[in-house]
């Protein structure tokens, strides 16, 4: 059986300085062992990692190609505990440089979110649901 969990998520960075930089403005702590060359940022539950697309692509033998206007074809998510943390974390998001894509508003499964993008277009949604669970470390283990 393959284990049933996530570990790590690695974004292939254009410009991996400029974007460790947005999530160090975030205030992201990150791991001992990231550098301008590869970044390492705790969350809750995963491992965010930073790695030059270039590199990427030659380690796992594929050719990718993402414009730099494009955005990724995969979203993140950040959930927060209460709905007013929806909007005042979305206001951080925007003083860090995020480029904001939907404004804080009230969701059709009842819960608020809004999306934004890093500076490579990386596309984050913040929500709040009124269902999630969290453990006690953070993670969302439910919903």
């Amino acid at each position: 059986m393959v284990p049933q969990r996530v570990s790590l998520i690695t974004i292939g960075a254009m410009d991996l300085p400029n974007l460790r930089a947005f999530y160090q403005r975030l205030g992201w702590e990150e791991t001992d062992i990231s550098s301008d060359h590869y970044a390492v940022f705790k969350t809750a539950g995963v491992l965010l990692s930073l790695f030059p697309i270039g590199d990427l692509t030659k380690d796992a033998g594929v050719e990718i190609s993402k414009p730099a206007e494009a955005y990724a074809p995969i979203t993140f998510a950040i959930n927060v505990d209460e709905p007013e943390q929806v909007d005042l974390t979305i206001e951080l998001i925007r003083e860090a440089g995020g480029k904001i894509l939907r404004e804080p508003s009230g969701a059709a499964w009842g819960g608020r979110t809004a999306y934004f993008a890093d500076p490579e277009n990386n596309l984050w949604e913040l929500a709040w649901n009124p269902d999630s669970v969290f453990d006690e470390r953070g993670a969302m283990i439910s919903f």
